[in-house]
């Protein structure tokens, strides 16, 4: 056998459909392409447009099978309304991407109900409602794959964590319920846990050179993360070679949490 021959059966995605929300940005940009250009048929969800078309063009003049949604994953009905608009698509997917997030970070003392529950229901309870939808059609058919972005702040709160921590907790432990239920039938749930990472998500923080420096400072690495420090990680996740890997919460962060 090849080396090509060996790391395809390992890693390819061919004749794989991937939904990855948040995609049209970011980690979430970052991973629908190393999907796509593994060989999965991606789904883009997000709400911008312009930004969805963006990405969908560059996968294709690639020569891979991309297509969008626009969605707005903020109440119940529009992450149903969107799950139905993906399949329509390439049909049910065997990859679910959770990347889409909402990063309000008020004092604690300044949270309101409006920010808790904008916080809950993009960051916690979209992964959760994708999760009912697609997870027991993965469960039916013996393959699936869900994979959730959380945060440095599920672990250790720093620079008001507030509800955004508490949502990101609450996603892993998700993961873990998710993985609990459907694993027995391949289906595999695990986390990302990136770093500091110089996205629009963190663009409050990426403002501030010295807050920047700082963080850099705390890896092992000697530097901040970029969105395409997590393509090889999502492959692994998404493919058949990462079949024994579950439940898991997988730090991708140059070992800012060990240092």
């Amino acid at each position: 056998m090849t080396s090509q021959a060996y790391l395809s059966q390992l890693f390819s995605l061919d004749g794989r459909v991937a939904l990855v929300t948040g995609g049209s940005s970011g980690i979430g940009r970052a991973i629908a392409g190393a999907l796509a250009r593994a060989g999965a048929r991606v789904v883009v969800v997000a709400r911008g447009e312009s930004e969805l078309t963006a990405v969908v063009d560059e996968l294709r003049a690639d020569g891979c099978q991309a297509a969008w949604v626009s969605g707005d994953l903020g109440t119940r009905e529009s992450v149903r309304t969107a799950a139905e608009d993906v399949v329509s698509v390439f049909g049910e997917p065997d990859i679910v991407v959770n990347s889409a997030g909402i990063n309000l970070r008020p004092p604690m003392s300044e949270l309101t109900d409006e920010v808790w529950d904008t916080t809950m229901a993009v960051n916690l309870e979209a992964p959760y409602l994708l999760g009912r939808r697609f997870g027991p059609g993965m469960a039916g058919r013996g393959f699936g794959r869900i994979i959730h972005i959380s945060s440095q702040q599920a672990h250790r709160a720093f620079v008001q964590s507030g509800a955004y921590g508490v949502s990101k907790g609450g996603l892993e432990s998700l993961a873990r319920s998710q993985a609990e239920a459907w694993s027995p039938y391949g289906v595999t749930c695990n986390t990302l846990v990136p770093g500091f990472v110089l996205t629009p998500l963190n663009a409050r923080l990426a403002d501030d050179p010295e807050q920047v420096a700082s963080l850099a400072a705390r890896t092992m690495t000697g530097r901040n993360g970029i969105a395409e420090d997590f393509a090889g990680a999502a492959v692994f996740l998404a493919s058949g070679a990462s079949a024994y890997v579950t439940g898991q919460s997988i730090f991708v962060d140059g070992g800012l949490s060990v240092h």
